[in-house]
């Protein structure tokens, strides 16, 4: 299971999302600026719970948390998870 929370407008979330599209890995995306309400105090709750900080882009990859868009570590985590 592979989560993006990440924010519409953010580079670094949109290189994210088109890494795993380009690897054709199936995820879930929280776009937390697009949520409103409960919804999105829930989202920024889970993002500090993650990483203890508000900042996106956050992929969780099983139980590996990546912050930002570091190629290396995504890559590392879904072979670790396929």
């Amino acid at each position: 299971m592979v989560k993006v929370y990440s924010l519409s407008t953010c580079p670094w979330c949109k290189k994210v999302k088109k890494f795993l599209d380009e690897k054709s890995v199936q995820y879930d995306v929280v776009d937390v600026d697009l949520a409103q309400g409960d919804e999105q105090k829930q989202a920024l709750a889970e993002v500090e719970k993650l990483t203890g900080h508000r900042a996106f882009p956050v992929t969780v990859i099983g139980e590996i948390v990546i912050r930002g868009f570091k190629q290396d570590e995504l890559e590392e985590a879904l072979k670790d998870e396929a």
